[in-house]
């Protein structure tokens, strides 16, 4: 199993994306950690939390999810997608 996950961090009003075969959960406290280093992105704050995950079938499925969100580049995109289980469904289905 392969994840796409978003996370959110309130001080800085950002979403940030991944893919994972980790859990995601797991995923996130690595991050918290900064097991991935001081210089990352996610490593600006220490208030992320998991706001979405997505099941899939391959991780070259989960990161094909994780390129379309990015290239969306909206909030408003992320946050339908958070509200909105049809259009997360859609992603599995087409991308």
């Amino acid at each position: 199993m392969a994840y796409c996950y978003i996370l959110y961090s309130k001080t800085l009003d950002r979403y940030y994306y991944g893919s994972t075969e980790l859990e995601p959960n797991e995923r996130l406290e690595l991050h918290l950690q900064r097991y991935y280093g001081d210089k990352k992105f996610t490593a600006k704050a220490n208030d992320w939390g998991l706001v979405l995950m997505i099941s899939s079938e391959s991780v070259s499925q989960a990161r094909r999810i994780e390129a379309f969100i990015k290239k969306m580049k909206s909030k408003k995109y992320v946050a339908s997608l958070i509200s909105n289980r049809e259009k997360v469904d859609w992603l599995l289905k087409n991308v």
